[in-house]
This record gives structure tokens, sequence and C-alpha cells, in this order.
């Protein structure tokens, strides 16, 4: 399907040269001189690679139909993660090479969203927070306050962040998937 270039939006996936790209930002330019011209960030999802490309305004490009699906982490096994849909009971297994960034944000029955163009998987989409159970962190010594002191603490699906000083063992926090850092405490 076809839309005009004005229309797009950030996360929109969209297909130019043959190759999928997903829209990361864009800005609308008009110069004082000249045809207004818009300026994109896309995300190659195969690759995973960025590139910066600049389109006229008056063009139209393809919009990639992506279907989502929402799925349910259930386990790993050495190199491969099981995912399965709670309505059909179907289940998907991706290799490790398939979601290296987000694999370490996993834990039990998360819920995901998998995308799909053509019926072949080309990504998978985390909440942009998640809440984990802090599993190992050393206590805050007395006298130890300096401005943003940190520690670091262990959560139950292996990761470790950067925590403030008031956080124990047991306590559940709140860690964002964009950047891998603490947010705040539930």
């Amino acid at each position: 399907m076809l839309i005009d270039i004005n229309d797009i939006k950030n996360g929109m996936t969209v297909i130019i040269d043959g190759t999928l790209y997903q829209i990361v930002d864009f800005l609308h330019v008009k110069p004082g001189k000249g045809a207004a011209f818009m300026k994109m960030k896309l995300k190659n999802i195969k690759a995973g690679t960025t590139l910066e490309k600049t389109m006229n305004t008056n063009i139209k490009i393809e919009k990639a139909n992506v279907s989502k699906k929402a799925m349910t982490y259930l386990y790993s096994t050495g190199d491969s993660y099981v995912f399965m849909d709670m309505e059909t009971y179907d289940q998907v297994e991706l290799s490790g090479k398939q979601i290296e960034n987000e694999s370490k944000f996993l834990k039990e029955n998360l819920e995901v969203e998998l995308s799909y163009f053509n019926d072949e998987l080309i990504g998978l989409a985390l909440p942009a927070k998640i809440s984990y159970v802090v599993t190992n962190t050393m206590d805050a010594v007395k006298g130890n306050t300096t401005n943003n002191a940190q520690k670091d603490a262990e959560l139950e699906n292996g990761m470790t962040v950067k925590v403030p000083l008031f956080i124990n063992n047991g306590d559940e926090i709140i860690v964002s998937t964009d950047d891998g850092k603490y947010v705040s405490r539930k």
C-alpha cells in the first residue's frame, strides 16, 4: 500500500528500494528557498543497521503490512527461547541471534509482541518498562551518601543494573527496556 511521505509516523514499517525499514525518527524541513523535503532516520529490520535518508515530500512510499501477535515468554533452553500464543496455545521458538538485544530482559510469563511480515518473523517488541525482583545486592554503607550514589543489583532474570542505595534484596523495581536502567521502586 502506497502512502504519502507526509503521512509517516515514528515506528511505522516501510519498504524503500526493496528493503524493510522501521522509521526511527523523521523531520519535515521547509527551507526558505527550494522545495520542502523529509529527513528520515531508518532502521534496517533484518540487518539492524540505521541510515539517514532525505526524500522529496511529493513522493509516495510503500507501507509494509506488518501483523503483530501477543505472545507469552515461557522458558529458554540453551540458545533458544520459547513463546506461546495464549489463545491458540501455539508455540514459537526463537534463536538467541534473532532476539540478542531483547533476550536479557526476558522473564517467565512476560507478555511480548511478535511482529510478522509475509509470515516471516521480523521482530520482538517488549513492554516499555518491566518489573523485576532484586535477588542480590550489597547493603548500603552508612555515610556513603554522595550525590546520586548507586550500587549493583542482580535481578531475578540474571541481569545486573545500577540502583539507588535504599534498594534491598527482595524489593521489586521497574527497569526501562530502552536503556536497561533503573526507573523506580514498585
